[in-house]
């Protein structure tokens, strides 16, 4: 078969696909290879319930057989057709509960032509985790992973996790056991919790919600705060107020349609229970905030593949590198920036945090992605890639601040309306520092011409006897002199009043 001679893939990988069996979804992800940070190539769900009656009957429902093995067959030959080398298949709640759990198994591994690994409660619980590890940058808190059969729960601690369990707790099965009924699901709800020893160790921490009904709630939630970047990884929500909102989900009913328009059709009915179950989570752990997660057991057993020194890698930076390799002019030139603001930062008073350095990078690494669209729009073309690409490992404070510092990079450090929705969600140090760093980008720019070995050489300083009536100097070696000019000169002023310092340069 002839491959492709696209260069938008990064060499080296081969694609690899996961399916996961679930008790109310089966769904088929294929990446782009098996990495510290995996871009999507293709991704299909199709709703089985195949944990429906399984409270009651204890096996599987008919009709979700059917449909899963049909769509197994089409995600085997999906998986083909995208040249995925690698099948990895898991199978959680309903299969390895139900009595007819293992001849649906034999039955959809002959369909799949390869094994299927039914994960134990402990199992899915540390995948769940890390998913979690995967997706954030040394999350601290409890991973909630809520399917259609359970509720895995597990302590999350920089790279390590612990005191893993499942509960009976998954959306279908508890609007079965409660009979519809959201009070006596409350009630299901709030005596297993007090059974979660785990919880107890949650206190003042963050909540990481995994699962397809806890992220439609976040849809909800963005939806009815008229919140304007639509990304669920990493959306946040103060416990107080996720809380109050929760409740309110709890009490909506299907005739809610305008309300509810945000929330897929297929996950309408059990919102009510899996806000119950998120609600009584918090309050039971008296968690700090909620995060929700995109990322959970299929990233968390990829995750469990690689080796420990690319688990280590940082998933943004990786991330963010490896689009400088697929898009900028000189990816090498985009480092240089990543080490070369890091050094002239102080110089302006800044002392950065470890997220501030992260983010700071990552702005640099992707300052030249959109070379390629019309010089009147790459300002807004850079904004859009980097306000919506599959970045993990970053707040959505820190995203807006690494789209807005590129976005003052091509098209000044005003505010217009283009920047007005990411700056509401930038806080107003990340407005500051994505100013600072796109004035300083402005400069440099104009010396290196975007390729690599010059900006090096370049350094602001404070100003010394001699040069002037000015606080910091940009020191241009001498050989680079011919760069200099009125625009250049143009560009420094403005980062000076920027910076209410007194800019001038020497030559080295």
């Amino acid at each position: 078969m002839v491959e492709s001679e696209a260069q938008g893939r990064l060499p080296g990988i081969h694609p690899v696909a996961v399916v996961d069996i679930g008790s109310n979804s089966v769904r088929l992800v294929i990446y782009e290879g098996l990495s510290r940070a995996p871009a999507v190539l293709f991704n299909e769900k199709v709703m089985c319930g195949l944990g429906r009656g399984l409270a009651g009957s204890g096996r599987m429902d008919a009709d979700g057989i059917a449909r899963a093995l049909g769509a197994l067959k089409r995600f085997r030959a999906l998986a083909h057709q995208a040249r995925a080398r690698d099948m990895h298949v898991l199978a959680t709640a309903a299969a390895r509960e139900a009595e007819n759990g293992p001849e649906f198994i034999a039955n959809a591994e002959a369909v799949l032509g390869c094994r299927i690994r039914v994960l134990s409660g402990e199992e899915e619980a540390k995948y769940s985790a890390l998913g979690i590890v995967s997706g954030y940058h040394l999350p601290d808190g409890i991973a909630g992973d809520l399917g259609g059969g359970s509720l895995e729960l597990v302590d999350v601690r920089d790279h390590a996790y612990s005191g893993g369990q499942t509960l009976p707790l998954g959306g279908l099965r508890l609007a079965e056991l409660a009979g519809s009924s959201v009070t006596k699901a409350r009630a299901i709800v709030r005596e297993h919790l007090k059974k979660a020893p785990v919880l107890k160790g949650g206190a003042g921490r963050t909540f990481y919600a995994v699962g397809g009904t806890w992220r439609n709630i976040a849809k909800l939630h963005m939806e009815m705060t008229s919140y304007q970047l639509h990304m669920m990884q990493g959306y946040e929500i103060a416990a107080p107020e996720a809380i109050e909102f929760l409740a309110d989900v709890a009490r909506m009913k299907g005739s809610h349609v305008e309300t509810l328009k945000a929330v897929s059709k297929n996950r309408r009915s059990l919102l009510p229970y899996g806000a119950v179950a998120l609600q009584e989570t918090l309050m039971a752990m008296k968690a700090e905030r909620v995060s929700f997660s995109a990322l959970g057991v299929r990233e968390g057993y990829l995750y469990s593949l690689l080796g420990e020194r690319e688990a280590r890698l940082d998933p943004l930076l990786t991330a963010a590198g490896e689009l400088a390799i697929l898009r900028a002019r000189s990816p090498e030139h985009a480092r240089e920036l990543a080490q070369w603001t890091g050094r002239m930062f102080p110089v302006f008073g800044i002392t950065e945090t470890e997220d501030d350095s992260r983010y700071r990078q990552a702005a640099c690494l992707l300052a030249d992605i959109s070379w390629r669209a019309h010089p009147d729009y790459r300002g807004p073309q850079a904004l859009n890639i980097i306000a919506h690409s599959t970045f993990t490992g970053i707040s959505h404070a820190g995203r807006a601040y690494i789209a807005l510092a590129n976005y003052f990079r091509f098209e000044g450090l005003n505010d217009d309306g283009v920047s007005a929705s990411m700056a509401a969600i930038a806080t107003p140090r990340y407005l500051e520092l994505a100013k600072l760093l796109g004035g300083m980008l402005r400069v440099v720019y104009l010396f290196s011409a975007s390729m690599p070995g010059t900006v090096p050489r370049l350094a602001f300083e404070p100003a010394r006897a001699g040069d002037g009536d000015v606080d910091i100097v940009l020191v241009v070696p001498r050989d680079c002199s011919d760069l200099m000019g009125e625009r250049l000169d143009g560009r420094l002023q403005q980062l000076a009043r920027l910076t209410g310092k007194k800019l001038g340069f020497r030559l080295a």
